[in-house]
């Protein structure tokens, strides 16, 4: 199964990757962050969370990715891009799902799957 990961740090891509543990399976996975242009705090961030994952899931089949624009756009066109089966993001919003797992299961043409992020204590 091929899937897109989308991360925006090192806490939620911690949850991602404890869920792709679980998971039986042998996935080919690319995991994306998506950053606003110009951010470096983001950028930075996003490079911890894709290293996290590189170390986290080096037995799979894994390809991180940065790429820069809105998040869940980004995730979309990733998807497409691999014609990935599905696509997983961390709910860390307050609400019942955070806004890009949210806009994901509004514009996704493919399965979204949401893995709960604990929050940090």
């Amino acid at each position: 199964m091929r899937v897109v990961v989308g991360t925006d740090s090192v806490h939620a891509t911690a949850a991602i990757c404890d869920y792709f543990e679980r998971r039986a399976g042998d996935d080919d996975v690319r995991v994306v962050a998506a950053v606003p242009p110009g951010n470096e705090v983001a950028r930075r961030d996003a490079a911890e969370a894709l290293n996290v994952a590189g170390v986290r899931l080096a037995g799979d089949d894994v390809e991180t990715e940065l790429r820069e624009g809105e998040p869940a756009s980004a995730l979309c066109e990733a998807a497409a891009d691999v014609d990935a089966d599905e696509i997983v993001v961390g709910e860390t919003g307050s609400d019942a799902a955070g806004s890009t797992a949210r806009t994901m299961l509004e514009r996704a043409s493919r399965p979204v799957v949401i893995v709960p992020v604990p929050d940090l204590e």
